[in-house]
């Protein structure tokens, strides 16, 4: 059964920096493609940042690309976002999602059923 556990959201003021977590489980982490989304109020969920099995091929989402920064850690079955220089727009929760591709998240109509509970950010000006 697959179980995705995220973290390290928080309150924060624009500029600051958190740093996310997703501790996965119920699947083998290394042979799937790792990405975070996020959903807003009143929003569909929003690719934020892909990464490939082996950490190959990485993508952001252009409203994201220079201030957020995704990884992998094989070993603990872990995917992190490294979330600088925040804005109030980030104001979303975040979760993260698996796949066998990494670009796969970046279709307009993918749909994912494994959700987590997701972490909030709360970004203020």
């Amino acid at each position: 059964q697959v179980q995705l556990v995220e973290s390290g959201g928080g309150m924060v003021q624009a500029g600051d920096s958190l740093r996310l977590s997703c501790q996965a489980s119920g699947f083998t982490f290394h042979t799937y493609a790792m990405g975070w989304f996020r959903r807003a109020p009143g929003k569909k969920h929003e690719v934020v940042a892909a990464i490939s099995r082996n950490s190959g091929n990485i993508a952001y989402a252009d409203s994201v690309k220079g201030r957020f920064t995704i990884s992998r850690d094989n070993r603990r079955n872990t995917v992190y976002l490294q979330m600088n220089n925040l804005k109030p727009e980030d104001t979303a929760v975040y979760y993260c999602a698996h796949d066998e591709w990494s670009s796969a998240f970046f279709n307009p109509q993918y749909e994912y059923t494994n959700w987590g509970q997701g972490t909030q950010v709360n970004v203020s000006s």
